[in-house]
């Protein structure tokens, strides 16, 4: 029998256990752009992404992993340029001091995909969140195909 071949990724700052995965959990193939964002923690330009001002009922998934992360019914428009959510799924995203001390980093709990970063005290909604998310980080799924999954 073959063992598996697990890819281990842990954060700078991180008080949480090592991400760790099996490499076929990672079946998405990302574009060079994807992958700036993703792997290297690159940010799109803002206003530039295909969810920036996209409002429909659904759920957001990670790009690279498929786990499900944001519901529709989280995301409002901030004016920032770039995907807002007030809330993540439970356990779906975990948040880790960024390199820069500054902020805080947001990625898929799953697989340690970099989402973007959240901020808090700006009072746009009732959460007092805000998660800043590179859309190329995310897909949707609209709300009938994720019920057609389901059936």
């Amino acid at each position: 029998m073959d063992s598996l071949k697990l890819r281990c990724c842990s954060v700078a700052g991180c008080d949480l256990p090592p991400l760790c995965y099996n490499e076929s959990m990672r079946n998405n193939d990302l574009t060079p752009e994807e992958k700036e964002v993703i792997e290297n923690k690159g940010t799109e330009m803002p206003f530039s992404g295909e969810y920036y001002n996209f409002f429909r009922e659904g759920t957001y998934t990670c790009r690279r992993c498929n786990a499900p992360l944001y519901e529709s019914s989280g995301k409002f428009h901030s004016g920032c340029g770039w995907p807002s959510f007030d809330e993540e799924i439970p356990g779906a995203v975990k948040h880790v001091p960024d390199p820069d001390g500054l902020r805080t980093e947001i990625i898929c709990a799953n697989c340690g995909a970099h989402l973007g970063h959240v901020f808090t005290g700006e009072k746009f909604t009732e959460t007092d969140t805000r998660h800043c998310v590179n859309s190329l980080s995310i897909r949707f799924i609209p709300k009938e195909e994720r019920h057609n999954e389901r059936s």
